[in-house]
């Protein structure tokens, strides 16, 4: 049998509906951040990243590569193998300390990722616990589907963003049904942010578990960067709080924190864990350092809302749809995946300037967009090369100028 004839024909098909995923090739300019190097023929040999999810530039702080660097000198670049074969580093319990103080929590574990982290902890909940139920969010990560997919158990959607309907199929489920409620707080496609107080009210009323992605909140939200249950001063009524340290807190790897049991039972049956070769210890020291940075500064945080707030005035100064929401991410909508892809490569090709399009399946179809994620680091002078550069292909690409 020819493999690759099957290979090649669905990805034919992907190209046809214009929903292949092409990959820049760059080179992060340590120092320079927005900037980085490009390896495209067709493009400029430097150019501005707007769509990265390192929102604070940490991953190039000074303080940051240093402890990277002093890491790799002490302990050498990897970790030796899983946890449970070659120990725990000593960095991996001074991270997992600054993670457990971070969210208020007795304790916490690590992850080689955030999506690795989803997918363990909702599998070992869903499958271990009696009887359980995971109520979904239905605009949950890909990593939360999967998790709760590989639990095999029973599972309820509930309509995004709605107490009310997660209240109504709580209220449904069976008494002996042990009832874990998962949702997110910024949703990074469209930027919103979830009525935590009211989902926590909702299944506290119920008896159920609550289990937090804030992977695209922390370090973010919150006075010492603990994300939007911070802020809200939620996080000790929350059981469960998920995150990465691969965003805000600009390196790898993602992690769980809750009770002293519930971190334990998961690192003794979860797979996810158990056998996945542990973070080198540099990156964790690297963590540690970024954590500790964002838990007393707050001048990263002020001034990437300051140009989020610049970038959002002049797309509507300009008439460029997007997404209004409350968050630091900011969808510009074209709604073609075609288009998205074509405004893409010439905004890279003839403007130096990044940005990934998002199609389907990230989102659904006739909802593709431009994800733009403004940081500390981006100029006003970079703000303005970017709209510039949209409001001549908005008129040049005929799209409307308005989200509908």
């Amino acid at each position: 049998m020819d493999f690759d004839s099957l290979f090649n024909a669905q990805l034919d098909t992907l190209k046809e509906e214009g929903n292949y995923r092409i990959f820049a090739e760059l080179e992060r300019k340590c120092g320079a951040f927005p900037r980085a190097k490009s390896h495209d023929d067709d493009c400029p040999d430097e150019v501005t990243v707007w769509c990265s999810n390192d929102y604070l530039g940490m991953g190039q702080h000074p303080d940051v590569i240093k402890s990277m660097q002093h890491a790799v000198g002490e302990n050498g670049c990897g970790a030796g193998g899983t946890r449970n074969i070659s120990g725990t580093n000593h960095q991996h319990k001074l991270l997992e300390t600054e993670l457990a103080d971070l969210h208020g929590k007795e304790s916490a574990l690590l992850f080689t990722s955030g999506y690795v982290s989803n997918w363990a902890a909702l599998s070992t909940l869903g499958a271990r616990l009696p009887d359980a139920v995971i109520l979904s969010d239905e605009l949950n990560h890909a990593s939360m589907i999967e998790g709760i997919r590989h639990a095999r158990c029973n599972k309820v959607i509930w309509k995004h963003n709605d107490p009310e309907d997660l209240g109504r199929k709580l209220a449904a489920l069976p008494s002996n049904a042990t009832k874990i409620v998962a949702f997110e707080s910024v949703y990074s496609m469209d930027g919103d942010i979830c009525p935590m107080k009211e989902i926590v009210e909702v299944a506290e009323k119920h008896g159920a578990m609550t289990y937090l992605d804030e992977v695209h909140a922390v370090g973010m939200y919150g006075a010492r960067g603990g994300g939007v249950s911070e802020r809200e001063g939620l996080a000790d009524r929350i059981t469960l709080i998920e995150g990465t340290l691969g965003k805000a807190f600009g390196v790898m790897g993602g992690y769980i924190t809750g009770s002293e049991a519930m971190c334990d039972f998961i690192r003794s049956f979860s797979s996810g864990f158990i056998f996945t070769t542990a973070l080198p210890p540099a990156v964790a020291a690297a963590a540690r350092t970024s954590i500790q940075h964002l838990k007393k500064s707050d001048t990263e945080r002020k001034q990437q809302q300051v140009q989020v707030a610049k970038l959002r005035k002049r797309l509507d100064d300009m008439g460029i749809p997007h997404i209004q929401n409350p968050s630091h991410i900011i969808p510009v909508m074209i709604k073609d995946p075609v288009k998205c892809r074509m405004l893409a490569d010439i905004l890279m090709q003839d403007y130096g300037i990044y940005v990934q399009p998002i199609n389907y399946p990230t989102v659904p179809k006739g909802t593709e967009r431009l994800r733009f994620t403004p940081g500390p680091l981006h100029s006003d002078a970079d703000i303005e090369h970017l709209v510039q550069a949209l409001a001549t292909l908005w008129k040049q690409c005929a799209i409307a100028h308005q989200v509908a």
